[in-house]
């Protein structure tokens, strides 16, 4: 299993990081030891002073396949759910600033936090989706996936270039405006359509 993430997906969000809005999707990647389920907790790394929460809607992979076009994307993923892309923003702004890859910043271990998925039908897909994700009871990011810049089928057939997809993989899609550092004693959730799917705290 393996985790494609989407970067810069969403103007506002590009926006907030000072970034430049991509023509194509950005593709980075968490291994599988970056997942967090079931409501285990954070615990913040001692490498970092900065670690950033990043909400997102997270898709699962139901089929093997490569190359797929974007009209046949809707058949690869069968739910969704709301997840957070945890980010070492100090160590990525180093990277960068060093023009040195940064998956120390955004694969690490417990990365991931994915909540529980709901089954997706055919009408579902064509949708849009609205999740948000709250801080201390307090929203802090909200958003519809009509405001990502590149779709699901998008995205889908993007990534099916470069990587082969396998059943279980998941694809976290890009976080919207409103990331910020996390604290020891936080806690957060994360809704979609005003359910929530999601609850992580920090230690």
């Amino acid at each position: 299993m393996k985790i494609i993430c989407i970067g810069r997906n969403y103007a506002a969000h590009a926006a907030e990081l000072h970034n430049e809005i991509p023509e194509a999707p950005v593709l980075f990647m968490k291994p599988q030891n970056a997942l967090l389920t079931d409501g285990k907790p954070f615990y913040h790394p001692d490498f970092s002073k900065d670690i950033h929460y990043e909400c997102e809607l997270v898709l699962r992979i139901c089929k093997n396949g490569k190359y797929v076009d974007e009209k046949f994307a809707h058949k690869y993923f069968d739910a969704i759910t709301v997840g957070i892309d945890f980010t070492a923003r100090d160590l990525q702004d180093y990277q960068k600033s060093k023009g040195l890859p940064w998956e120390i910043a955004k694969a690490f271990d417990h990365s991931a936090v994915v909540g529980t998925f709901i089954p997706l039908t055919e009408e579902d897909k064509k949708k849009d989706w609205h999740f948000s994700l709250s801080k201390n009871t307090e929203v802090v990011q909200q958003a519809d996936s009509s405001l990502m810049l590149h779709n699901f089928s998008k995205i889908i057939s993007y990534a099916s270039q470069f990587f082969s997809f396998n059943i279980g993989d998941l694809i976290f899609t890009g976080t919207p405006k409103g990331v910020g550092s996390i604290a020891i004693g936080d806690c957060y959730e994360g809704f979609l359509e005003g359910e929530k799917r999601m609850e992580v705290k920090i230690c």
